[in-house]
């Protein structure tokens, strides 16, 4: 048996990330999972666990979290719940890397508690860093802690990085799928349905995700992350239409030489290459043949139809609270939309209104930011968007 060389906390296990974490992990004997996390889905967490065997798990739901508790009963377990006992998933003495596949702004605070110990972290929950990049990337130079990114376009940055420290980046290269509505027009998407929003071209993700990639927020999310994993100015930052979604994204050099990463468009790469860095480790199912490509296509975003990108730069260029109201204004917002009580267009309409509307503080604490969540997604619902 293959000696076990990376212990994992997995927080947001039942997730799509969660998921295909999961999957790497039965295929490398090295990695040995120490802890478990879910919102509620109790069903398939007591199947993980089961499988698995982790130290901790938690429920954030803490109605679910007894009913796991009873359920489990024959494996010894520790069961916990809510925010507290997400943090304590994450701060599981024996995990040496976390990966945090969390949605939403509830994967903040159990990060930074895993930074406090000293643990790595396999960043997938990018609002981490929308919200609080400042606070979380000086705290993780303070505590000696890797931030090693999971999404795709960031891990093909950080591996065109690789050999490179010495030399200045003149241009970072984000490519975008483009979402379900590429091509369309305003007019045309005005009565667009979930259904139609949530039909990704290329990526198979949550619904959260699927819907901020059809209105270029994701991609507006990934531009602010971007800043703080790769500390570069915000202009600096070009987003690439890429319907193909081969190339991941690409990084120019000074010289003007450009380093690109391509593969196929699979999830598990990023997250293997994560937990296993610097090493690479076999891989099987994600093969790309070359002869079957055909094209490979490049195109400004429209900016017209798609304005919440262009919000994410305004954001990115403020700082302080800008985008963490402008993430929160999102989520709240692709909820009334998944609903059905606001039109496609209305979202980028509400992240608009709450930045020019709600107070900002440029130099914010944890505490300034979870409030501001609360306090934006709180106008939106107040508001006529119901």
């Amino acid at each position: 048996m293959d000696e076990i060389t990376h212990k994992i906390a997995l927080l947001g296990s039942t997730g799509s990330i969660g998921t295909q974490t999961l999957e790497i992990v039965r295929q490398n004997k090295c990695f040995k999972i120490i802890s478990l996390s879910a919102h509620s889905n109790i069903k398939l967490l007591e199947l993980q666990m089961r499988e698995f065997l982790p130290e901790i798990v938690c429920v954030v739901d803490e109605k679910k979290a007894e009913d796991l508790r009873i359920n489990t009963a024959d494996l010894g377990i520790t069961v916990v719940s809510g925010e507290n006992g997400l943090c304590e998933a994450a701060c599981a003495s024996k995990a040496d890397i976390v990966l945090t596949a969390v949605v939403g702004i509830s994967g903040l605070k159990p990060t930074i508690a895993a930074i406090n110990e000293g643990k790595d972290i396999a960043l997938a929950n990018k609002e981490t860093l929308v919200t609080a990049g400042a606070i979380v990337t000086r705290l993780a130079k303070e505590k000696g802690v890797r931030i090693f990114p999971v999404d795709s376009e960031h891990s093909a940055i950080f591996q065109s990085l690789q050999g490179s420290a010495d030399n200045k980046i003149k241009k970072i290269l984000l490519t975008a799928s483009g979402g379900a509505f590429f091509g369309k027009t305003r007019e045309e998407i005005a009565d667009a349905s979930p259904g139609t929003a949530l039909k990704n071209p290329n990526w198979n993700m949550g619904a959260k995700v699927t819907i901020d990639s059809a209105t270029l927020v994701n991609k507006g999310l990934e531009v602010i992350e971007a800043k703080w994993l790769f500390d570069v100015d915000i202009d600096d930052i070009e987003v690439l239409v890429h319907r193909q979604s081969i190339v991941h994204s690409m990084v120019q050099y000074v010289d003007n030489a450009v380093i690109a990463q391509l593969g196929a468009p699979d999830m598990k790469l990023p997250i293997q290459y994560a937990l296993s860095y610097p090493k690479r480790f076999n891989m099987s199912d994600n093969d790309i043949d070359f002869i079957d490509i055909n094209t490979l296509t490049f195109e400004k975003p429209d900016l017209r139809t798609f304005p919440a990108l262009s919000y994410a730069y305004d954001a990115g260029r403020t700082g302080g609270l800008m985008p963490c109201i402008f993430n929160s204004a999102d989520e709240a917002a692709v909820d009334l939309f998944l609903k059905g009580k606001i039109s496609f267009l209305d979202i980028s309409n509400i992240i608009e209104d709450c930045m020019k509307n709600i107070s900002n503080i440029l130099k914010p604490t944890i505490d300034d930011i979870l409030k501001c969540d609360i306090q934006t997604k709180q106008y939106i619902y107040d508001k006529a968007y119901r």
